[in-house]
């Protein structure tokens, strides 16, 4: 078992002094939560992905990259990624370098994302949720488990004879959880490919 704690990275006014802390400071907080974790001996700490106000962790993969580098025993985890306005490429990418640059602490948490105006922003459509969702992941799983790939989907460009960079480190892609909490393919798309499920 595991214990750890997470952030969705909202920045909301203290109660007790009124004060609503700017966003520097609260990405800031967000580097001393997880560093307080690590010193009290949690297993994991997570960061949410949020493109809208009030939350700030736009970027997780820059943050836990930074936690990676001042921590040596936590993992690092997201709550979640939204697999349906990434690139499923660049989530290749950007965690299996993060992988790296924390010597394998990492896990991802897959969501499909609850706030509806974040679809457009991307050029997505939130009626294609759960579809993009599961091809994405598909794809994803695909580009962590073969060195060449090539694909056709309906969501993006098909890919020939492609291999995402870096490999995951020493052939392990991270643990994948899938979040939802309402949505009962997403618990069937964990039990697929044999993920967690949040």
């Amino acid at each position: 078992m595991q214990f750890g704690i997470f952030t969705v990275g909202d920045v909301t006014t203290d109660p007790t002094t009124g004060r609503t802390p700017t966003e520097n400071e609260r990405i800031k907080a967000t580097l001393a939560i997880a560093r307080k974790a690590e010193e009290v001996g949690l297993d994991v700490f997570a960061t949410g992905e949020h493109h809208n106000p009030p939350f700030v962790p736009s970027s997780p993969t820059t943050t836990l990259g930074y936690i990676a580098a001042r921590t040596e025993n936590l993992i690092l985890s997201t709550s979640t990624t939204l697999i349906t306005t990434n690139d499923p490429v660049k989530i290749a990418e950007d965690y299996a370098t993060l992988q790296h640059l924390a010597d394998g602490r990492v896990d991802l948490m897959m969501g499909r994302g609850n706030t509806g105006p974040v679809y457009p922003w991307f050029g997505k459509d939130i009626r294609q949720g759960i579809p993009m969702a599961i091809e994405n992941y598909a794809l994803l799983h695909k580009l962590w488990r073969e060195d060449v790939v090539d694909w056709e989907g309906k969501f993006r460009t098909p890919l020939q004879s492609f291999t995402a960079t870096p490999r995951p480190l020493d052939g392990v892609p991270p643990f994948v959880w899938h979040g939802s909490i309402r949505s009962p393919e997403i618990a069937e798309q964990a039990a697929y490919y044999g993920d967690g499920f949040f």
